[in-house]
């Protein structure tokens, strides 16, 4: 179904994958999961499987229909209604509308021979549109969004009214719809999902997970749900970011985990015992090496030494981990930021109206609501991104501010690394940036890489890296640790736990509202405010 042959990926200077011959295959019935640490290159490497991207070397070719979701998709016109493309997986949508129109002129057409050749016209539609599901695969659209947390009123909605997390969840139920058994629906799509269970509440990921273990078609995930890579994975890729290599592993992600632990504990119980016998072979061959006699033996002996030592495998370097730390918060007043009586709408629908809210100095604040009620865009208008249609955002004695998008709109795709450093803290010295790209994992030839091609997690990484380098005194933190390795997420959680500022958050990750330990929270799209407490936490997941 999909074959890569020779495949080597790199991101500007850097390999990050080299694997030679067939080694990569996508068949039937496989559920790959693609694993690695952030900026191994499964982002990359999935977008040069999809086919939205070119290889370093390599070819790679695909027998079946591909279902691509990018951790960032970028929709084309938001004027189109959520239904609409949806049903553009299967080209339902430019049937209909072409179906209806003809409906109109049958109607009107005053002219019997116009008249006929509509209805001629129309029949042929109508039996295109039965060939791909008709009016059924409608109905099997309805029930994946409905799956997927979007109800009938979102589907009638341009995209542009939709959040972040709507739309992505459209462009999921997209895809799974062009790989639905039902009505139509190409089963034997191959599906390549990045990061699919961001956004969805756990009733939705309870639902992909039996959809993609009934699926038969190829299937590779990036994912860093682990349950849903236990549930579902019978394969596992890992891209090994210190070798640039993949190893293939054809089992399940429990006995991947089992084997690796297993592999590393041989690694180190052997070189341990070489090193052993190594350094007797040392210790013996200085002894002879001080007779001329045995001069040559001495030599064998450390030729041995050292081939021993050449034949061990290579012990599994440990991953990287950026050193995250919240800025000490700059001097500010009591209340560094107010907001009275702001709401927000789109066209004819209400977001949220009338939200009042005080961030005092050090308070700490979670932003609830199901998707769709608003929550990223009131953070946006306190960040000062997107302005109220009415109410006043008051900035206090000493306000500064840091906001982190979840969709990484702080970060100018087309400017380097180093730029977006740079732009984020212009009075910063020079020095004093590399060595924070550092610890937060960019180095050499990195800097000079364009921002947009880097994988979700390396963005997260360097928007966290814009934060740290001000002195923010009013953290605005959208969604935080999506698309980080676990490593990272910890610690994401741990600089949270000990930042002093007041912090607003709009998370489905209910560790990270742990670590936070709020005082408030915010309900929208009505806008009360609550003490916070450990009920809400479960809201957190379902929402």
């Amino acid at each position: 179904m999909i074959t890569a042959s020779d495949l080597e990926v790199r991101a500007g200077v850097r390999t990050l994958l080299s694997a030679p011959g067939p080694a990569l295959r996508v068949q039937p019935g496989d559920r790959i999961g693609l694993v690695g640490r952030n900026g191994a290159g499964k982002t990359t490497t999935l977008r040069i499987l999809a086919g939205e991207g070119e290889p370093y070397a390599g070819t790679v070719s695909r027998s079946s229909e591909v279902g691509y979701l990018p951790q960032d998709p970028r929709e084309g016109d938001l004027d189109v209604l959520a239904k609409n493309r949806v049903l553009s997986a299967r080209g339902l949508d430019a049937l209909l509308a072409r179906m209806e129109k003809l409906q109109v002129q049958m109607a009107e057409l005053g002219d019997v021979a116009e008249r006929d050749k509509a209805i001629r016209k129309y029949g042929n539609l109508e039996d295109r549109f039965s060939s791909l599901g008709g009016y059924a695969a409608e109905s099997e659209a309805a029930r994946i969004c409905n799956a997927l947390g979007l109800e009938d009123r979102i589907l009638e909605q341009p995209l542009r009214t939709l959040s972040g997390g709507q739309r992505r969840r459209v462009e999921l139920a997209r895809i799974l719809f062009s790989a639905s058994d039902g009505a139509g629906g190409k089963s034997g799509t191959t599906l390549l999902l990045d990061e699919p269970t961001n956004h969805l509440d756990a009733d939705s990921i309870t639902w992909l997970r039996g959809f993609l273990q009934n699926h038969d078609g190829g299937l590779i995930v990036i994912s860093h749900d682990v349950d849903l890579l236990d549930d579902v994975v019978n394969k596992v890729w890992f891209l090994d970011a210190v070798r640039g290599e993949a190893d293939v592993y054809n089992m399940t992600w429990k006995r991947y985990l089992d084997a690796r632990a297993t592999d590393e504990a041989r690694r180190r119980r052997e070189r341990a015992n070489a090193e052993k016998k190594v350094a007797a072979l040392k210790v013996q061959a200085d002894k002879l090496g001080a007779k001329a006699t045995k001069a040559a033996a001495a030599k064998n002996m450390m030729r041995r030494a050292d081939r021993m030592m050449a034949e061990l495998d290579d012990e599994r370097v440990a991953d990287k981990v950026a050193r995250i730390k919240f800025p000490s918060p700059a001097s500010c007043g009591r209340t560094p930021l107010l907001a009275t009586g702001v709401s927000k709408s789109y066209g004819s629908l209400e977001v949220f109206t009338g939200v009042d809210c005080a961030i005092d100095k050090g308070s700490r604040v979670v932003i609830l609501g199901l998707n769709g009620a608003g929550k990223t865009t009131l953070l946006r208008i306190l960040a000062g991104v997107e302005t109220p249609d009415t109410g006043v955002i008051e900035p206090g004695r000493g306000l500064k501010r840091g906001y982190f998008a979840q969709e990484h709109d702080t970060l100018d795709d087309a400017a380097s690394v180093w730029d977006n450093i740079r732009h984020a803290s212009p009075d910063a010295g020079e020095q004093e940036l590399r060595s924070l790209l550092g610890a937060f994992m960019f180095t050499g030839p990195q800097l000079e890489q364009p921002a947009g091609t880097l994988s979700g997690g390396e963005k997260t990484r360097l928007a966290l890296a814009g934060l740290v380098s001000s002195a923010a005194n009013v953290l605005l933190l959208d969604e935080p640790t999506n698309n980080l390795d676990p490593v990272s997420r910890e610690q994401v959680l741990d600089a949270l736990r000990t930042y002093e500022g007041a912090v607003v958050l709009v998370t489905h990750d209910p560790g990270a509202a742990e670590a936070l330990n709020p005082e408030r929270v915010i309900m929208l799209p009505d806008g009360a405010e609550d003490h916070w407490s450990e009920e809400y936490l479960e809201l957190i997941s379902l929402a």
